[in-house]
């Protein structure tokens, strides 16, 4: 990222906790990574979000279940009775990430906002492409739906949650959900999410070198994810939901956008695109952050304030209060 703050730098704003955090990060997993072999990407990335891994809250309890084939990690208050719970797609451009890389975010999730939350370690791209993700947060659905109040889940109040990349699995979720007729979610959380794969928006160039996610690798993620740039699920509305047409029957949501995130824009327009269609919708804009701040909250007090935004929101939608900011 270099360590340029002068008016040159287009991300002189940035928050100096944050510019600690990235300069740890970049020394992992350095610019030009993402060609790197993919076991060695993951095994890179595991290693050094482990590194940052908080503590977990002591009044969660954590297991490891298998939903319908899906294996999930699973949190939960240490509460009788049912809680709502929340369906967790982890971030990692489809390609990388699981339970070791959001372990902490997840448990401290679920603390926050006194749901449960199903981490999912869904099948990974490039080996998986779309729809395979699709195809486990589906399971996983159906598994809370009828498997859940065994395990202490209320069936009736699900939520769809994701960083990045599982921004988008949320919104598909939703929108598989209508096109099968089953029941909708509560309400979704996206947290800096990819939603489109038009990398020529203004903030794709803006932030096209920024910290922590690039232009570059976004491009590898969207080619892993979605195939070679052409192919059919680049027109896929569930694969990138700025597509879409008709999005009135989703339900309220929370759009969270960093100013120093190339994603910055897909936030925004898909924001703009559910308040026209009059599907209530909170958009946060995070000035002086960039992408995956969420995982440097213990290092910056706005990535901080950023996630408990995160999880005013996500409590206010698991207990039926709408949409708060």
């Amino acid at each position: 990222m270099g360590n340029a703050t002068g008016a040159d730098d287009p991300h002189a704003s940035l928050d100096e906790g944050m510019r600690h955090f990235y300069r740890k990060l970049n020394e992992a997993t350095p610019p030009g990574a993402e060609s790197w072999p993919l076991d060695q990407q993951r095994a890179a990335w595991n290693a050094l979000c482990q590194s940052f891994q908080a503590p977990r809250p002591d009044d969660v309890e954590v297991s490891d279940i298998t939903c319908n084939g899906v294996p999930c990690r699973f949190y939960r208050p240490r509460k009788p009775g049912s809680v709502p719970a929340i369906i967790y797609g982890h971030g990692g451009g489809w390609v990388l990430g699981g339970p070791a890389t959001h372990d902490d975010m997840c448990a401290e999730l679920c603390a926050a906002t006194g749901a449960a939350v199903l981490l999912m370690d869904y099948r990974l791209a490039p080996e998986h492409p779309f729809p395979a993700q699709l195809e486990d947060s589906l399971k996983v659905w159906r598994w809370a739906r009828e498997q859940g109040p065994a395990h202490g889940i209320d069936p009736n109040v699900l939520i769809a949650a994701g960083d990045s990349a599982g921004g988008q699995m949320s919104v598909a979720l939703a929108m598989a959900l209508q096109e099968l007729a089953l029941p909708q979610l509560q309400g979704l959380v996206l947290i800096y999410p990819v939603l489109g794969s038009d990398m020529g928006t203004a903030s794709y160039l803006r932030n096209a070198n920024a910290p922590c996610l690039t232009r570059d690798e976004m491009g590898f993620y969207l080619r892993s994810f979605l195939g070679p740039e052409g192919s059919p699920a680049w027109r896929d509305p569930k694969a990138a939901p700025n597509l879409a047409g008709d999005v009135s029957f989703l339900p309220p949501t929370f759009i969270t956008v960093a100013a120093h995130d190339p994603l910055r824009d897909d936030g925004v327009i898909f924001a703009e695109k559910l308040k026209l269609a009059q599907v209530p919708v909170a958009l946060r804009e995070e000035p002086v952050l960039a992408h995956s701040y969420m995982r440097a909250r213990h290092h910056s007090a706005p990535a901080m304030e950023g996630f408990k935004a995160i999880a005013r929101a996500t409590r206010s939608l698991v207990e039926g209060r709408g949409l708060a900011t």
